[in-house]
């Protein structure tokens, strides 16, 4: 018999909520209450998180985002700035004892983007994981992701990019001058792309939500069974949102 895994679908949150519901169930799995858990997610509105390392005023045009209604907020794992919008999220919380998570934090990478990589070719789209932490298609980034690992637990959370708008996404991130903009818009449309834009056609989420979820139970020969947050992570998430993801000590800590 297979292990079964919690999968949790949470649908639309706000970004403060998304990152509080991550490090919950991070929380709840380190004092061994929930068993590793996948959890698919999607942000409204849209949303910038930055990581944990930058500063937050000179990555993100604040007063746009505020005018236009665009969340912005830090995760608790590294990397650079990410605009979310057209897109699945993903999360994987799990015991770093586990047998199937390698200790060593590469190696983890590439076993959880190898869901990925299995996932987008349910959708037949054929895919790389490039270390440290992309998946590419066609020359193309489709996924990025990001790994922190906590009270012994690891939390490696990424975006599939459903469709994407490169201009948008500019317009909302701090850049020294126009000019250097319009060369980097140009530049990330030739290095980023989007499930729309290799398949040609339009996939809704659920589609794509049962891919991935294949994706994962391929890669780790596990049973995905959907569940719900236990009372111990719902309050576990309004407590971060308040006291962490939605203050100012937090988003503006750099």
């Amino acid at each position: 018999m297979k292990e079964q895994w919690r999968l949790l679908e949470t649908g639309y949150s706000t970004a403060f909520a998304n990152m509080a519901i991550d490090r919950a169930v991070l929380v709840s799995n380190s004092r061994g209450k929930v068993p590793p858990t996948i959890r698919f997610y999607r942000w409204q509105p849209s949303a910038i998180s930055i990581g944990y390392f930058q500063s937050l005023e000179e990555e993100v045009d604040l007063d746009i985002c505020k005018n236009f209604g665009v969340n912005y907020v830090r995760r608790i794992t590294g990397g650079g700035a990410v605009y979310h919008d057209k897109e699945l999220t993903y999360s994987i919380v799990i015991s770093e004892s586990h047998p199937k998570i390698p200790k060593n934090i590469m190696e983890s990478y590439r076993i959880i983007c190898g869901a990925i990589v299995k996932g987008l070719k349910n959708l037949g789209i054929e895919s790389t994981y490039i270390p440290i932490n992309d998946i590419i298609t066609n020359g193309k980034k489709i996924s990025g992701n990001a790994q922190t690992r906590k009270a012994k637990t690891v939390l490696q959370h990424g975006t599939i990019l459903i469709d994407v708008n490169v201009e948008e996404m500019f317009f909302l991130l701090r850049v020294p001058t126009e000019k250097i903009k319009d060369k980097l818009i140009a530049d990330v449309k030739e290095r980023v792309t989007s499930i729309k834009h290799v398949l040609e056609k339009e996939i809704s989420f659920e589609e794509i939500s049962n891919a991935i979820k294949s994706g994962f139970e391929q890669e780790f020969n596990i049973e995905l069974v959907k569940g719900t947050l236990t009372k111990e992570e719902v309050e576990l998430t309004k407590k971060f949102e308040d006291e962490c993801f939605s203050t100012k000590d937090w988003n503006h800590r750099r």
